[in-house]
């Protein structure tokens, strides 16, 4: 089965030859080293660079354990680079191999030598590819499959896909599986053995215990507003453990390094200013955020929310939660004061979108509820709301988008209709 990952391949593409290293991270079973070895090179291949111009090396792989050793893996480099034509190196899970660092700096400086490499460990790869590389790294940042992308390979129709990807996520791997039982049982154990192990390895985490008692409460809240402190009273009160903010922030860090949440921060539109805390917090994969509640909790208004927000992240967008403030005056002639919310406030260049996420929308009531933070932004920038069924797009008599979560998912140019 072959999973067409263009939006990553054409970012590959563009950025070949400009004398960087090409370094796609994301989270671990996403498809990176499926991009690079089948995708890409295939693209290399069909594009008449020779076979011995392309070199791999999978350094998680038994038969290469020995060139993780880059006492003994740059002088096969050297050796395989024998003329002065193109050469594409091709490197899987390169935070294995010993000063990594050093040996990916000195093929940056090969004039005729083009470098992509892979790696899970975000703390090697991602936070520090300015510094590392010293300026020659070039992240692409790979995500589980799009809605898009899954059903370009699901057999069925879009409910029974929407139905299986809100369920089990898009890490390609679940495709191999037909059962429901295999595919659950899959994801938690993935989770478990590799997810969570390799956060604890990388980071020392001393108590594992609390480190799972985070995530299952971040499991359980994806898309609520919360912060540190409030967590560590929610250790207190539901679980009676005492765990200091500073804890659980450090914690948070570790699965954000990790790929396997992301935050969105609130930020106040009419002050044009961010406000630090509380923030959001959604999973990359919601496969592997409801195998941490063994499937207990799928609550599909929150699970569309997840997905819109992963597929904006896709598509590029910086994405913030939105907040206006108002001062109204209650019944009593007494002055309040109001904070309403957008779901997501999209930003890419000189380009906004304002989306407001409404699963369901039975009546006129429940429309203008919704969309009544819409109309108070005091700015022109395009209003859209996201349902879970609607007719063809189309504005309503405020001016703003209505489109089914299909429609948003399946067409890549949908927030410019």
């Amino acid at each position: 089965m072959v999973i067409r990952r263009d939006i990553y391949l054409n970012k590959l593409i563009s950025k070949r030859h400009n004398g960087l290293i090409k370094v796609v991270t994301g989270v671990r079973r996403c498809g990176k080293s499926y991009l690079l070895f089948e995708l890409f090179r295939e693209y290399l291949k069909n594009d008449q660079v020779p076979d011995d111009h392309i070199i791999e090396m999978a350094f998680d792989a038994y038969e290469n354990k020995k060139y993780q050793d880059p006492e003994l893996f740059f002088p096969y480099l050297t050796e395989r680079i024998n003329d002065q034509e193109q050469y594409y190196v091709l490197l899987d899970e390169v935070q294995l191999l010993g000063d990594f660092e050093s040996v990916l700096n000195s093929l940056a400086r090969r004039k005729n030598v083009d470098v992509y490499v892979t790696g899970s460990n975000a703390k090697f790869l991602s936070k520090d590819i300015i510094t590392e590389f010293r300026g020659r790294g070039d992240e692409v940042h790979m995500y589980p499959l799009t809605f898009a992308e899954f059903m370009s390979v699901y057999d069925g129709d879009r409910a029974g896909g929407w139905r299986d990807y809100v369920l089990y996520g898009g890490l390609p791997l679940v495709l191999n599986f037909q059962a429901p039982d295999q595919k659950a049982d899959f994801l938690k154990s993935l989770f478990e053995e590799t997810y969570i192990s390799d956060i604890v390895g990388r980071n020392n985490v001393r108590n594992r215990a609390e480190l799972e008692e985070l995530l299952n409460i971040l499991s359980s809240a994806i898309g609520s507003l919360t912060n540190p402190s409030k967590l560590s009273a929610t250790f207190q009160s539901v679980k009676n453990k005492k765990i200091s903010k500073t804890t659980i922030k450090r914690y948070i860090g570790y699965l954000e390094d990790s790929f396997l949440i992301d935050s969105a921060i609130r930020y106040d539109i009419k002050g044009k200013k961010y406000i630090d805390t509380p923030s959001k917090y959604y999973f990359t994969d919601l496969g592997l955020r409801n195998a941490r509640l063994n499937f207990r909790q799928v609550e599909e208004t929150h699970a569309m929310e997840n997905i819109i927000f992963n597929e904006l992240k896709v598509r590029g967008y910086n994405v913030d939660v939105g907040v206006i403030v108002m001062n109204e005056t209650d019944q009593a002639g007494k002055k309040i004061r109001k904070q309403l919310e957008i779901d997501f406030v999209c930003n890419k260049g000189s380009k906004r979108y304002y989306i407001q996420s409404a699963f369901a929308m039975p009546d006129e009531k429940k429309m203008q509820q919704e969309q009544r933070s819409l109309m108070n932004t005091g700015d022109a920038f395009k209003k859209i709301m996201i349902t879970k069924d609607a007719l063809a797009p189309l504005y309503n008599e405020k001016g703003v988008l209505v489109m089914s979560v299909y429609d948003f998912l399946l067409n890549p140019e949908s927030l410019d209709w």
